[in-house]
């Protein structure tokens, strides 16, 4: 005698299955059928919020869409590599949602793993907690976050060790300020003679007479003294191999773009201004308001705003 099929046994077996489930594992499980169905082309997902970081097992990483694993401690760091080559890792300092975002896509984006026009999905959530948004976007169609996508690689010249060694200090400098302070600071990166040649030193250079190898911004060594230094008036100008040229340096650009954003002030101005007249880029901290901004060739690339609050992180923007 056949078994007769009982809907409200079936439909109770699937619920309990359901609630079974871990956070991380529901808001995976949405985000790969997004994924499945719009025909994107990449995941990014945040690893310290997953429940358990075994659920990566349910990922293919050889497959069609390209996952890129996004990580901020040591731990998540090393259990994501076991996994894929493809990992992003973003300081531990203090961002908003929306700035934790704009740091991993960035940094996708420099590393190549993220290319122009891909549609991907963004997982993520709070800086120590559980997955909580899923954001679909689309390289070129985020305005903010990818104006760079029609201009040459981002760092074509520089090394990408380099330009994420620096604004990740950059970071560090916008979250912690020296000495309970807030401080403002501009890092020009690359093309170093020609950032040279449009500008002067405001005071004694402190990098003058040690050897490339001592003034390199890679080496850890360097965090403490770079943080000491960028409270002088005057920007850092750095080559693409890391070494450190100056400090204190006043860049004195002949031509400000006119479309610069309204509002900002001079340090703005100037970082815009000297990497419209050489092959530099330039990292801005706003004194007032700890943002990190990324200009290149004249033009604003990026921002990437710090939590208002210590301990928190504001959500603005959730595509579920």
């Amino acid at each position: 005698m056949a078994k007769k099929n009982n809907p409200e046994k079936n439909d109770s077996t699937r619920k309990k299955a359901a609630s079974a489930l871990s956070n991380s594992q529901v808001m995976l499980k949405a985000a790969l059928d997004v994924i499945k169905k719009r025909k994107l082309q990449a995941l990014l997902l945040y690893v310290d919020g997953l429940d358990d970081v075994r659920e990566l097992e349910t990922i293919n990483f050889s497959g069609r869409v390209q996952v890129v694993l996004v990580v901020r401690s040591e731990e998540a760091y090393e259990a994501a590599l076991k996994y894929t080559k493809n990992v992003v890792r973003i300081p531990q300092v203090n961002l908003t949602r929306m700035g934790h975002i704009k740091m991993a896509v960035m940094l996708a984006f420099s590393k190549r793993l993220l290319h122009e026009n891909d549609r991907f999905v963004f997982l993520s959530g709070l800086a120590r907690g559980q997955l909580d948004t899923l954001i679909i976007m689309q390289v070129g169609k985020e305005y903010e976050m990818f104006q760079s996508v029609d201009q040459p690689p981002l760092t074509e010249h520089i090394r990408r060790a380099v330009f994420e060694r620096v604004l990740n200090l950059a970071l560090a400098i916008a979250a912690e300020g020296r000495e309970g302070k807030p401080v403002g600071a501009i890092f020009v990166l690359g093309d170093s003679k020609e950032v040279i040649a449009n500008s002067r030193q405001n005071i004694m250079n402190p990098f003058k007479g040690y050897s490339e190898e001592e003034r390199n911004i890679l080496d850890d060594t360097m965090t403490e003294t770079v943080k000491e230094f960028a409270t002088i008036d005057g920007a850092f100008v750095i080559k693409g191999t890391g070494c450190i040229v100056s400090a204190g340096t006043y860049l004195l650009p002949r031509l400000v773009p006119d479309d610069l954003p309204q509002g900002l002030g001079a340090r703005h101005a100037a970082a815009a201004a000297i990497t419209a007249a050489t092959r530099s880029i330039a990292i801005t901290i706003s004194e007032s308001t700890g943002t990190v901004r990324i200009w290149r060739m004249g033009q604003l690339i990026t921002e990437i705003e710090k939590a208002k609050y210590p301990g928190t992180s504001s959500l603005e923007k959730t595509n579920l």
